[in-house]
């Protein structure tokens, strides 16, 4: 009984929340239409005003098309080349080396006689010095076409060494300059002409002591 009594107002309720809104929705469709202008009170719209439209100005004449002169194509004149003529060569002069000139004295075993030896046996030693040499003479003419100058230095070095202690003048000479070049100078033609003098004086050497 209590369950179907508040069902009643719960029903009630709600059909009175919709009595409400019904008649609110009422009111507010009266107060609409009571703020709508009456059509009748508007003024009637003014007639809109036509402005005659400008007359278009008569069209000018068209001028007669002037005369197009035929182009006339001016051909370049060709340019007339001028022969360059070659410069002169200007010839430098080489640099003339200054190769040993190797004008020595004969030798002598004199320093050998005036250790003590004999005129002999200084003899016997000199002959022994010719064959030292021309077993260094293809050795050093290998040396020089290889560039190796330290080798060339080192041969000639040893045969120095021998020709000074026998004697002076030619072959000595000639082993004590070509020597000390070969210690700074690096010039193939030049250790080559000091070669071919070695190889003379050594004929020389050959010639006096055989």
């Amino acid at each position: 009984m209590l369950a179907l009594t508040i069902l009643s107002i719960f029903i009630f309720i709600i059909v009175l929340i919709i009595f409400l809104e019904y008649r609110n929705e009422k009111k507010y469709q009266k107060k609409r239409r009571q703020q709508r202008p009456n059509k009748q009170t508007t003024s009637p719209k003014e007639p809109k005003e036509v402005t005659p439209k400008p007359r278009r100005a008569p069209r000018p004449e068209p001028k007669p098309e002037p005369k197009l002169e035929p182009i006339v194509e001016v051909k370049p004149e060709p340019e007339i080349k001028q022969e360059q003529k070659p410069e002169p060569k200007i010839e430098v002069p080489k640099e003339t080396k200054k190769l040993p000139e190797a004008n020595y004295p004969q030798f002598t075993h004199v320093r050998l006689v005036e250790m003590g030896l004999s005129d002999d046996e200084a003899k016997e030693f000199v002959a022994e010095l010719i064959p030292q040499i021309e077993v260094e003479i293809p050795l050093i003419e290998a040396a020089i076409q290889d560039g190796d100058f330290h080798k060339i230095e080192r041969l000639t070095h040893g045969i120095k060494g021998s020709a000074t202690n026998l004697g002076t003048g030619g072959v000595s000479d000639l082993l004590t300059d070509y020597n000390t070049y070969l210690k700074t100078g690096t010039d193939s033609d030049i250790a080559q002409a000091y070669l071919e003098h070695l190889v003379h004086y050594t004929n020389e050497l050959k010639t006096q002591y055989t």
